[in-house]
């Protein structure tokens, strides 16, 4: 084992290294350099191109070529470049500048073109757009794709159990049945809401230096459309612009997008929660593994890991995202630098999640109900036929049914044969008495099974 991860404080980067892997390119120290170096070189471009009377807008050839690379892709040892910059002037954007300064000097660039880089702009004009880049290729890439395999999966389960009939249990105690499928359908369907509110939310973009009025760019060329400049410049990266900022852009939307991201986080704790709990009650057995261990003393074990791993990240996850939407839409003034070591930590958050539900969908893979244990429990649990045979009684307008149900039930053991004696003095037709006397608490699950099996697909 690498003995750097040994080594690590967070367990991100300790032992659950491998499944955040996917997120290390984007969110770690390295990841959000290259994106800086990204931003500056398309801003350069970009320049030059709406401004070419500016002095230095003509670039050469290989400058070109160069800047161009640097936004493409500026390569693995950029970061460390980066950081040796930053270790002599103490100021993590501004070495951003002078690393692509350096890049384009070594290609030939000229002086009054070195001076184009970084112009009009504030350091939180290139972290708002790299954070905003970052976060939308992890949604688009990562995010999304692993919630809609978590969806998908839980979709086929509620199909293929759909007529499996369970009991259900309201306020811990027994209630009128239900089907498995239909109990897992109901969250894929939370679940495909949530989703779908993840991916409506906005990710804006802020391109209008210090204070966010244009004021050095006006001041340099008067007659340049900045407004207009600035609106190409974000949205052909894919953002929406915002026009109206302080010297950072607000970050409401990455309030939203935390948000949206821990309101499907709940639906999976409450899942695991679930799940765990039918776990627990035999309903749903786990697939053992070949080599695998449960207990270190008790060798019969499968424990529920996967629900309770993933059940404690999406916790973890939630605290920092919750603190996100609470906290980054708040600045002093036009600027305080509060905000700056919270947006450090939106891969941390993002990455317990992936971790959580990575956990989850390994868990869901193992799980196989058993229809026995099922069936023993409804087949001792008459009393829930009670709700059938009161609502028949109101049905066909005989006094005070739901009251002559309570009185036979509330707190009652009930079998088969007090249930079909009771039934059989209902003051109700022969026909309607036999048909609820051959009534089953296995037979008694509505619709569950239809609506189960009508789960529309994983968007």
């Amino acid at each position: 084992m690498d003995q750097t991860r040994l080594l690590a404080i967070s367990p991100i980067d300790g032992r659950y290294a491998s499944a955040a892997e996917p997120l290390r390119a984007l969110f770690s120290e390295a990841g959000l350099i290259r994106e800086r170096i990204r931003v500056e070189a398309l801003w350069l471009l970009e320049l030059v191109k709406a401004q070419p009377q500016l002095a230095g807008a003509a670039l050469s050839a290989p400058a070109r070529a160069r800047a161009e690379a640097l936004a493409r892709d500026p390569g693995p040892e950029s970061a460390a470049a980066v950081k040796e910059i930053e270790s002599r002037i103490n100021h993590d954007v501004k070495a951003i500048e002078y690393y692509v300064r350096q890049e384009l000097a070594q290609a030939g660039a000229s002086p009054a073109t070195l001076e184009l880089v970084h112009f009009g702009c504030t350091s939180e004009d290139l972290n708002n757009l790299s954070y905003a880049r970052l976060l939308q290729r992890a949604r688009a890439q990562l995010l999304l794709p692993e919630l809609r395999q978590i969806a998908g999966a839980l979709r086929a389960f509620a199909l293929q159990h759909a007529r499996l009939p369970m009991l259900a249990r309201t306020h811990g105690q027994s209630a009128s049945p239900t089907t498995l499928g239909k109990e897992y359908a109901n969250v894929a369907a939370r679940l495909a809401r949530a989703l779908a509110r993840f991916q409506a939310v906005t990710i804006l973009g802020k391109w209008n230096g210090a204070v966010g009025n244009f004021n050095a760019h006006h001041w340099a060329l008067p007659g340049a459309e900045w407004r207009l400049i600035s609106e190409r410049f974000v949205t052909a990266q894919g953002l929406q612009c915002n026009a109206y900022t302080t010297q950072i852009e607000p970050h409401d939307w990455i309030a939203e997008y935390a948000d949206a991201c821990a309101a499907a986080n709940v639906i999976l704790i409450d899942l695991c929660r679930d799940t765990w709990g039918y776990i627990s009650l035999g309903y749903l057995r786990q697939r053992a593994i070949a080599g695998e261990v449960g207990s270190s003393t008790m060798p019969h074990k499968i424990n529920p890991i996967d629900f309770e791993n993933a059940e404690g990240n999406l916790g973890v996850a939630n605290a920092l995202l919750r603190h996100f939407a609470d906290k980054l839409p708040v600045s002093r003034w036009q600027r305080d630098l509060s905000d700056s070591t919270v947006l450090r930590n939106v891969g941390v958050a993002l990455a317990h999640s992936f971790i959580a539900w990575r956990s989850l969908l390994k868990g869901l893979a193992r799980l196989a109900p058993d229809a026995e244990r099922m069936a023993l429990d409804l087949g001792n649990s008459w009393e829930v036929l009670a709700e059938a045979i009161q609502t028949v009684l109101r049905a066909q307008g005989v006094p005070n049914g739901y009251e002559r149900l309570k009185e036979f039930t509330r707190g009652q053991q009930i079998d088969a044969t007090a249930l079909q004696k009771f039934v059989a003095a209902l003051p109700l037709a022969q026909a309607e008495r036999e048909r609820l006397a051959a009534l089953r608490p296995a037979d008694y699950i509505g619709l569950a099974a239809e609506l189960a099996l009508d789960l529309p697909a994983v968007p």
